[in-house]
């Protein structure tokens, strides 16, 4: 796992969502998470579907954030979950032993090696700068990335606020990926927005 890791917003708009994606699929994006907290049953399973064969024409994973019964039933290729979703230990059981389990652990290395212990597939830490889209304490301080290389032997991820700029020093310190929602879905040109998250670790 590395590179961009493309999260969607809470868009009812499903063709919008599409098209977007698929420009950041386009620029290189490694993975795509599904991520509408708001979306009703319906319009979930819909946008999950749609985005589940963009994905799959792309050749890249397709992951679906907290929603387990509906990644079980797209046969999606993982799950994440945040510190106030299912365990990853419940959530690793529910997929089996093949599925793409990822584990939100904010600033926090003690989550980290639980989530490593309980069957995660990578580690999500964040938030590192404000957001857009999601309001959280910007605390998780960079060396975290550097402290998990040497004790959780996952991928890790980075979150929060990310733009190519400003997510090129956590690079640096070692993360594997960085998770993008508005500096993508909200670009100009979200294609090449995507390549330059991209540049920073295919130079």
């Amino acid at each position: 796992m590395k590179g961009l890791y493309l999260v969607t917003p809470d868009w009812d708009d499903t063709q919008k969502m599409l098209e977007i994606t698929e420009a950041g699929l386009r620029g290189g994006a490694a993975l795509v998470q599904y991520r509408h907290k708001t979306a009703s049953p319906a319009l979930r399973k819909e946008q999950a579907q749609l985005l589940l064969a963009l994905c799959r024409r792309y050749e890249r994973p397709f992951i679906i954030n907290d929603f387990i019964e509906l990644c079980i039933e797209l046969d999606a290729d993982g799950i994440h979950v945040g510190g106030t979703d299912a365990s990853v230990a419940q959530v690793r059981a529910a997929v089996g032993p093949d599925k793409i389990v990822g584990a939100s652990c904010y600033g926090s290395m003690q989550l980290a090696r639980d989530a490593h212990q309980a069957g995660a597939s990578y580690v999500a830490f964040g938030g590192f700068y404000p957001s857009r889209v999601k309001k959280y304490e910007v605390t998780t301080k960079p060396e975290i990335i550097t402290q998990a290389k040497r004790e959780v032997p996952l991928p890790n991820v980075v979150i929060g606020g990310m733009t190519a700029q400003n997510s090129a020093p956590l690079v640096a310190h070692g993360a594997d990926m960085v998770a993008a929602i508005s500096s993508v879905y909200l670009a100009d040109d979200p294609e090449e927005a995507a390549r330059m998250f991209v540049k920073l670790f295919f130079a």
